[in-house]
């Protein structure tokens, strides 16, 4: 078995454990009996119950009471009935349209996945449409049938008869690829994010052919498939560039996720279409493709003679990712009682996978709010690409239930280099779940090799396993000196034998990893790759066995050393080794690199100080706390918290449409990456104050708060730092006529209790500022970075919109310190500088202008 990434439950840290022992007995207690909330919820549901089975039963007892006919009866429940279905019907259309019209970019992308035919002058930015190549491979298909059937005739049927003694008849009787080709359905191409020798393409191929094949097992036992469907991303890599035909030296593709597989079976295999098989069947047939076609694994097609096998097949991983499954909240209640009438709790568990390495958590039985505090590593080979794919599930006894799942592209771990978030589950009305996800860079400095912590590791070894030579035909031909413990000179053969099949198996400590088995052969060729977690480099070793398929006899071992490493140049050894307990000139070829792995701390923020200004009205400044510029400040702003990304400041005339009343000096977005220029001159810059911004008639909460009587509380005016920063989408329909204002997210607000903020965000779109004109999202409790997705749309013309502003506020809902809700950070869009028409999606920071010093 093929494995180049690895991952591993690793224990968590002794103040976790604890916590989680502290915890159990108050679980525990919970499961044992109600609390008198509970008892309290079941009798009202029981007697909600008992209420409607009587108002539905006491009108036909009054009916033959009262000696009426049947038929009135009949005719008042068709006539319920009718009503309700029509209810139901007009419900339907009209959430289907309101659905669609709220997620109609999901609609739309979920459609450009398969194989949607569209005309030639519809463009996508992302994607690109690539009708030529369509072109190309319907009219080469049939010559892709013929090579196909070339291929699994001379190389696959050999193969299957090779690999048990009851398909030595194997023989396929027909290969048929049918007529429809296989269809890409869009392409994107990488050339400025990558390396200048290199070009990427990432292109999403539909297949839903009539291929038809037949085969026999063993007589009279056939087997087929007729019919199937496969769809996925697959990525390309064209490298090296060369300057000489045929200028690429090499082609890698690889499916960076499992793909999706529907397969339909003929024959005796027709039995797999049924429901008790057809996941299995397609399951084991998913793994043989990740085996072969998933990251890590590779597919390489060398040009030219001087292109590496090793290098492209295996190259050295981007970094290791550690993810710490911490706990999750607000669940999906999928255990129930009373026939579905009480809703009790969910036992979830959790499954993380990342390409072909899969793992699943402990369960946690009957909590909505479970902790897990498990602790995995990933290889990762290709971020951005490469996704973690977690989902929830609710441990039953038949069939688990889906709670929810959430990716995550690990190139946004690459960025951040540390992330600590709640992330919403998506396929589930509700639910969070919270990970703290840390980039480790592998680096070649042994200097920097450090002890492990809490069963963590320190380091990751990559193993290319080449080839063998000369290996014995089993374990017979071969003696050892056991008084010198060297080989004779000669083998001594005691028996005639076919060449062996053969497997090799690497372990360190616990850790075991198998190849994929080479039949009938004394030089097999594997050409694999592994990869390896290192706790302690200098004390553990990698040991090698080659050993027999069918009897599992070692046929020769090899121990390597970690410590031997450390002391190459470039920690790496690239040879051939001998084999003991084997032949006389027994010997592997392997490569093993190792690398130590290093924590990336995140870049600070830049905030540039601001520009000196002139306050007529007194020694009110344009920001509360110290100065970007004093000593408390530069602390703060290197104190960042672990997912705070890069800010380059905008100028006042920023192009993403922000208003030059408003202070730039605290505003940007990761996705900037323009250079800091200095600020204009203090003629050119307005004050912005509340006079600035909102009429004298306007109401008290919709205004900032600046006045003696009504003062920030002690501990936002001593807060020193960033206030947090909120995600906003802006776009203008055209079609509707609408401007659409998305509030994502909000990420590191100031907390305003130990347990997070309740908070919420409220908007004007200025110069309307009466209550009914505001608007606001819903109240996200106990959290400093609430995930919000809610919509909100103004019926405005688009002239209309491009002189208007929108003021952002996030509010504390509860009350602080006895007073009234208090903002906890500020921003403004001026629409005048946003094209509306292409949209604004972006990280702003908020601030909280007029704070006393």
């Amino acid at each position: 078995m093929a494995a180049a990434a690895a991952v591993e439950p690793m224990y968590p840290s002794a103040p976790l454990e604890v916590e989680a022992l502290r915890e159990s007995p108050s679980e525990r207690g919970s499961t044992e009996q109600l609390d008198s909330a509970g008892v309290n919820r079941v009798l009202i549901e029981f007697l909600m119950y008992f209420g409607k089975a009587v108002a539905l039963l006491y009108p036909v007892y009054l009916t033959g009471y009262l000696g009426f006919s049947i038929s009135w009866v009949l005719l008042c429940m068709l006539m319920a009935t009718w009503w309700k279905k029509n209810r139901q019907w007009k419900k339907a259309g009209i959430d289907g349209a309101i659905d669609f019209v709220d997620n109609e970019t999901k609609v739309v992308n979920s459609e450009l996945q398969g194989p949607l035919q569209m005309a030639s002058w519809v463009h996508f930015p992302d994607t690109e449409k690539v009708d030529w190549v369509n072109k190309v491979l319907e009219q080469a298909w049939p010559f892709f049938g013929m090579y196909m059937e070339k291929l699994l005739k001379e190389n696959i049927q050999p193969a299957v008869r090779l690999s048990s003694p009851a398909l030595k008849t194997f023989t396929f009787t027909k290969i048929h690829f049918g007529h429809i080709p296989l269809t890409i359905t869009g392409m994107k191409a990488y050339t400025h994010e990558v390396d200048h020798r290199e070009v990427i393409l990432d292109m999403n191929i539909s297949y839903d052919g009539d291929v038809d094949i037949d085969a026999v097992v063993k007589e009279p036992i056939t087997a087929g498939v007729k019919g199937l469907k496969l769809s996925g991303m697959m990525r390309v890599i064209l490298e090296p560039l060369i300057g000489e035909v045929p200028l690429v030296g090499g082609v890698t593709f690889f499916f960076i996720r499992r793909p999706t597989l529907e397969i339909n079976w003929t024959g005796m295999t027709n039995l797999l279409d049924s429901p008790a098989f057809s996941s299995l069947s397609e399951s084991t047939i998913m793994d043989i493709i990740a085996s072969l076609m998933v990251l890590p694994n590779r597919m390489c097609v060398p040009l030219i003679d001087q292109v590496k096998v090793d290098q492209m097949r295996f190259p050295l991983p981007r970094g290791v990712v550690r993810v710490n499954l911490v706990e999750a909240r607000d669940l999906v209640a999928k255990d129930t009682y009373m026939l579905g009438l009480v809703k009790g709790k969910s036992d979830p568990y959790a499954t993380l996978r990342v390409g072909t390495r899969h793992f699943q958590s402990k369960t946690i039985k009957e909590n909505l709010h479970p902790k897990w505090n498990e602790v995995y590593e990933f290889v990762i080979h290709e971020a951005p690409g490469q996704e973690l794919e977690l989902e929830i599930f609710d441990e039953d006894a038949d069939k688990d239930d889906f709670i929810g799942r959430y990716n995550l592209d690990f190139g946004e771990v690459k960025q951040e280099k540390q992330m600590d978030q709640w992330f919403p589950l998506e396929g589930v009305p509700y639910g969070e779940v919270h990970l703290k996800l840390q980039w480790l860079s592998l680096t070649t400095d042994p200097s920097l090799l450090t002890e492990c912590r809490d069963g963590l590791s320190c380091a990751m070894l990559a193993v290319y396993l080449d080839n063998a030579s000369n290996l014995p035909k089993d374990h017979s031909e071969f003696t050892d000196n056991q008084k010198h413990g060297k080989h004779t000179k000669e083998g001594r053969l005691t028996k005639r034998v076919a060449c062996p099949n053969t497997y090799v198996e690497f372990s360190i400590d616990k850790d075991v990893q198998k190849s994929k088995v080479v039949y009938s052969s004394k030089d097999p060729v594997w050409e694999e790759g592994f990869t390896f977690f290192v706790r302690d480099a200098k004390a553990q070793q990698l040991v090698v066995q080659v050993r027999e398929h069918e009897k599992k006899n070692v046929l020769g071992i090899f121990n390597l050393p970690l410590n031997r490493l450390l002391n190459t140049s470039d920690m790496c050894l690239d040879q051939r080794f001998l084999l003991e307990r084997s032949g006389a000139n027994s010997q592997i070829k392997l490569k093993a690199t190792l690398r130590v792995l290093t924590e990336d701390k995140p870049p600070p923020k830049v905030i540039a100080p601001p520009p000196p200004q002139v306050n007529p009205r007194g020694p009110l400044t344009n920001r509360g706390g110290d100065t970007p510029g004093s000593p408390a400040a530069v602390g703060a702003s290197s104190a960042l918290t672990s997912n705070a990304s890069p800010v380059a400041v905008l100028p006042s005339t920023s192009q993403n449409g922000f208003n030059d009343d408003y202070p730039t000096d605290r505003r940007g977005s990761f996705l900037t990456s323009e250079p800091w220029r200095p600020p204009p001159s203090v003629s050119n810059i307005r004050r912005y104050d509340s006079h600035s911004l909102l009429s004298e008639n306007s109401i008290a909460s919709s205004r900032f708060d600046i006045s003696n009587t009504a003062p920030y509380p002690e501990a936002i005016r001593n807060h020193q730092g960033s206030f947090g920063e909120i995600h906003v989408t802006v776009r203008y329909a055209t079609l509707r006529n609408k401007l659409v204002v998305m509030i994502d997210a909000c990420r590191n607000l100031f907390p305003c209790s130990e347990n997070g903020t309740d908070c919420y965000v409220r908007m004007y779109l200025l110069p309307d500022q009466t209550w009914r004109h505001r608007k606001k999202t819903h109240v996200r409790k106990r959290t400093v970075n609430p995930v919000f997705n809610e919509k909100f749309e103004f019926d405005v013309s688009l002239q209309e919109a491009q002189t208007r502003k929108l003021d952002l506020a996030v509010k504390n809902n509860k009350m602080l310190l006895g007073r009234e809700r208090k903002d906890i950070g500020m921003v403004m869009i001026d629409f005048a500088q946003v094209d509306l028409t292409k949209g604004l999606t972006q990280w702003l920071e908020l601030t909280l202008p007029g704070l006393k010093n």
